[in-house]
Formats: structure tokens, C-alpha cells, sequence
């Protein structure tokens, strides 16, 4: 039989009362203390709390603190009687008087249907996913309501199978998406499918093996000879606006970081060791902590302004503005490329197509990186541009500069 009684066992005028649990198991004695969020004064409970008194307010007070108690005790009692005393210690009675103040929330149910689960995910990755996923995951659950509404009926989780994969593909070209998108947009499907079978869901026995091929896109990067091009344009051919935007491209080519990371560049991130001088900050996109070291290209942009940064831009501008630095440097030559371009005229609707295209005219912020990434690649050793660029892998780094088996084949050759 268990007992819990209450103490007051503060020096202070006003405090928490301190609950005491005693009960007797194979012939022992135990007692269990832990703090309760009831808080009362040292003169009440020491005069007064069990004074008769016709004192009406008195009474009153006496009635309340008795009923909140009474609750508590109740409470406890209740979870000790559900547990082998074995298993109580003072950490676990002050688990129960936790959830008497925050009763633990019931689980929730898991949705079957995809679109309803897809919210059900980004809900539970909240603390490991990037605004930009969840973005990307919301996107993909709109474009599956909409294919609900043709098909007049919700998919479920275990309905992702071939047959799904069939109408995904007639839905997506009916929109003109790429192949691409089409391939990257199912493989997050098939990850949701997943989760959810990992936390006991059904899934049909083909989702493992459901694929869309990927279309090969050309990688559009800026040689060394068209950066030197770039840094010739005479200073009166550019706004200031032109002339700050091509000091960020050139740093950009040098440095190999997404635009989210080097358009906050300042020179309070930079610190010098051993007389080199390395840039610190925080990637955007992966929350990695990283020390770059800066190239002299970088450093002679840096001299040209007086040891600052070029003024940060928008990231609409800035795609804007390298275009038109770009056609003034020349780079003006036909490539095979993909534009986003408007299906229909006012349409508001874009979607890539491949075709030939102005080099200029294909250049973006992301051509920074990836020229980086390129120009070096089997100048400086992979392990440290993999660190740089912050690819995961080397897989995933050869294949986002387009390195092939056969290109690596015949760099091999170099070595015999």
C-alpha cells in the first residue's frame, strides 16, 4: 500500500510544495521525493493549512488547496498502482508529476492516403528538413491532388505501384514537365512510401523497384579563358550595378559556393593563418560550418574594393545582371542548353526546354559552382573540391560536373 503525503521544504516565503511517496515492497521501506508546481506560502501551510477556522476565506483556501492536492495524490497513486515497484525511482516520480501538469499528447493516427501522408512527413522531418524541401515536398503534393481530381479518387500509400507510376508519367507530360523532373519528383514519392512502411504502414511489393531514367543535361559552366574575358570588359562599358554583379561571378567561380552562401560574404568572415587568407561561414543549405580559403582572384576583387565585398544583390537581379555582363564579354556562341520558357503567351505557365541558346543567355547563378568545380577538377585533388563544393560524395560530384566512365578512362591514361 502507498502513501503520499506533502512537505513544505523551502527556506523562502513562497514556494513549491514538495510531494513524498512511501510504500512498502518485499518487506522494505521506500521513499520517493519530487518537486510539484503547487505553490503556496510557508506562513499558510504552516498555520494555517489544517486550522479549523470559521473564517470563510480561510475555508476557501483551505478547500482549494485540499482539492488540488487530492488530485496530485490521486494522480500518482493511480501510475504507482500500474507499475511494478521495482521500476520506481525518484527520476520516474518526477516523470508522472510532469505529465500531470503536461499530460502526454496521444499519438496520431498515420494517414494512408499519399497526399494527406505527405503533410504527415514534412511534419515529421520539421527539425531535420530545409525550408526549401519542404517547399519542394509541398509542391509535389499539389501536383497529386491534382491528379486526384482527374482520376476522381485519393491514391492511398500501398496504391504507389506501377500502374501509379504509368498515370504519373501520362500526368506529368500532359503538364510538359521535364524528364528529369518527372524522375526526381517519383524518387521523392518512392522516400514517403518508405517512411511510412519504416513506421508499419502497407506499401505495394513493386515500390522498390519503380524507376524513371534521367535525361543527360548539359553542364553550362565559364572556362578560364571566358573569366578572363569576363575581367577585360573595360571598367565605362558597366553600370555600377553591371560592375558589381561580375566581381560577384568572378568570386563566385573562385570560391565554388551556391549563391545563398556567397552573397552574404563580408570581410568580417575573413581571418588570416600562416599568412593565407580564409573566408568562415555557415552553408545555407546544409548548416555546415566551413573555412574556404580564398583564391587570388577573390583577393584581387577584395584590393580592388578597398578590402570589402562587392554590395549584396537579389538573386533575380543578380541571374539578370551576369547575363548581360556575360553578352558584353562576348560569350555569345550558340550551345546546346535549357531555357525556362513561357508554354503559351501570358500564360504565367514555364516550363525547360532543351535547345540551342546564346551562352550568355543560359548563364545563372548556380555557374559559379559548378565552373569552380569544373576548372579544378584534376588540378586540385577531388577529396578537397568535394569539401569545398560540400557534395557528399564522389559519385555525386563526377556526375555534377558530367564526368562519364569514358572521360575517367581516358584521364587514366594520363597516369600510364
Amino acid at each position: 500500500m502507498a502513501a503520499v503525503n506533502f512537505l513544505y521544504r523551502s527556506t523562502k516565503e513562497k514556494a513549491n510544495l514538495h510531494l513524498r511517496l512511501l510504500y512498502r515492497f518485499n518487506e522494505k521501506d521506500f521513499v520517493f521525493g519530487a518537486n510539484t508546481k503547487f505553490e503556496t506560502t510557508k506562513d499558510y501551510w504552516s498555520k494555517d493549512h489544517k486550522r479549523k477556522s470559521r473564517d470563510i476565506l480561510l475555508t476557501n483556501e483551505q478547500t482549494r488547496v485540499n482539492t488540488e492536492l487530492n488530485k496530485i495524490e490521486n494522480h500518482v497513486l493511480k501510475a504507482f498502482n500500474s507499475i511494478n515497484p521495482e521500476a520506481i525511482t525518484k527520476d520516474w516520480l518526477q516523470t508522472q508529476i510532469d505529465n500531470y501538469y503536461n499530460p502526454p499528447q496521444e499519438a496520431k493516427a498515420i494517414p494512408i492516403e499519399l497526399t494527406k501522408y505527405i503533410d504527415f512527413y514534412i511534419d515529421y522531418r520539421k527539425h531535420e528538413s530545409k525550408q526549401t524541401s519542404i517547399q519542394k515536398f509541398k509542391v509535389i503534393k499539389s501536383k497529386i491532388e491534382e491528379m486526384e481530381v482527374l482520376r476522381k479518387a485519393p491514391f492511398l500509400i500501398k496504391d504507389v505501384n506501377d500502374n501509379f507510376k504509368n498515370e504519373f508519367v501520362k500526368f506529368y507530360k500532359s503538364k510538359n514537365y521535364a524528364q528529369n523532373t518527372m524522375q526526381r519528383e517519383l524518387t521523392f514519392i518512392k522516400t514517403f512510401c518508405r517512411h511510412a512502411r519504416f513506421l508499419g504502414l502497407e506499401t505495394h511489393p513493386q515500390l522498390d523497384s519503380l524507376r524513371l531514367d534521367s535525361m543527360k543535361v548539359e553542364k553550362i559552366y565559364l572556362t578560364f579563358d571566358e573569366l578572363n574575358e569576363l575581367e577585360k570588359i573595360q571598367k565605362e562599358k558597366l553600370t555600377d550595378s553591371l560592375d558589381n554583379a561580375k566581381d560577384w561571378l568572378i568570386i563566385s567561380c573562385y570560391c565554388g559556393q551556391r549563391v545563398s552562401d556567397f552573397m552574404r560574404f563580408t570581410a568580417d568572415m575573413i581571418r588570416i593563418e600562416n599568412g593565407k587568407k580564409l573566408i568562415e561561414f555557415t552553408q545555407v543549405k546544409t548548416g555546415k560550418i566551413m573555412t574556404v580559403p580564398l583564391h587570388p582572384k577573390v583577393i584581387e576583387v577584395l584590393d580592388k574594393r578597398g578590402g570589402a565585398f562587392p554590395y549584396a544583390i537579389s538573386d533575380q537581379k543578380y541571374n539578370d545582371y551576369i547575363k548581360t555582363v556575360c553578352e558584353i564579354a562576348g560569350l555569345t556562341q550558340k550551345i546546346v542548353g535549357s531555357k525556362h520558357l513561357e508554354t503559351e503567351p501570358k500564360s504565367g505557365i514555364f516550363r525547360k526546354e532543351t535547345g540551342m541558346y546564346r551562352k550568355c543567355d543560359l548563364i545563372t547563378s548556380h555557374i559559379g559552382r559548378r565552373s569552380f568545380a569544373t576548372n579544378f577538377y584534376g588540378k586540385i585533388p577531388t577529396t578537397y573540391l568535394i569539401y569545398v563544393t560540400g557534395h557528399s560524395t564522389e559519385v555525386m560530384f563526377l556526375n555534377y560536373i558530367g564526368k562519364s566512365n569514358k572521360d575517367l578512362a581516358i584521364e587514366m591514361t594520363n597516369y600510364f
